[in-house]
């Protein structure tokens, strides 16, 4: 069998530790597949103090940027998860996947922060921002959302059915 063109990361911070969520991680990453290399990287997160200031939460995601940063493909194309970023429909994702692999973009790699979200050293790295909702979701809940998103994505591009 010939090498897969599209290789898709999620580096993200902490670990999915909920055994639920990670089951279902693992389920869309399984599916995905059969479309693209799938791996899911993760690098420590940092200790929140109970009682946070503007200097913590600062020093928190100083650290946790850092360390996305330094585990960073420097070849690939990166899309950083933020609530502020631009939100797209499944059908445009599946258009965005598609103008990627036109365009040679076959290492994509998706940030994912950790409670605290992204510093801006890493939203400053990232080619794009994107949100997945208007709703705020527990960031152990991402992978899972992003996955299945990109799953879809991969099936509308084929034209094979999935609920709409």
């Amino acid at each position: 069998m010939s090498p897969l063109p599209v290789h898709i990361e999620l580096l993200a911070v902490g670990e999915l530790d909920q055994p639920a969520l990670r089951r279902a991680a693992e389920e869309y990453a399984r599916r995905l597949e059969r479309y693209a290399r799938v791996h899911q990287r993760r690098v420590p997160g940092e200790p929140i103090p109970a009682r946070r200031t503007q200097g913590e939460v600062q020093r928190v995601l100083e650290a946790e940027g850092r360390r996305l940063l330094a585990a960073l493909d420097p070849g690939s194309y990166a899309v950083a998860l933020d609530r502020r970023g631009r939100m797209l429909t499944s059908e445009d994702v599946a258009g965005w996947l598609n103008q990627r692999m036109v365009e040679g973009d076959s290492r994509l790699v998706f940030i994912i922060g950790g409670p605290l979200g992204l510093p801006p050293q890493v939203l400053e790295r990232a080619r794009e921002r994107w949100s997945l909702s208007h709703l705020t979701f527990p960031h152990q809940m991402v992978p899972v959302i992003l996955l299945e998103q990109l799953y879809r994505a991969f099936r509308i591009l084929r034209g094979e059915p999935y609920h709409y």
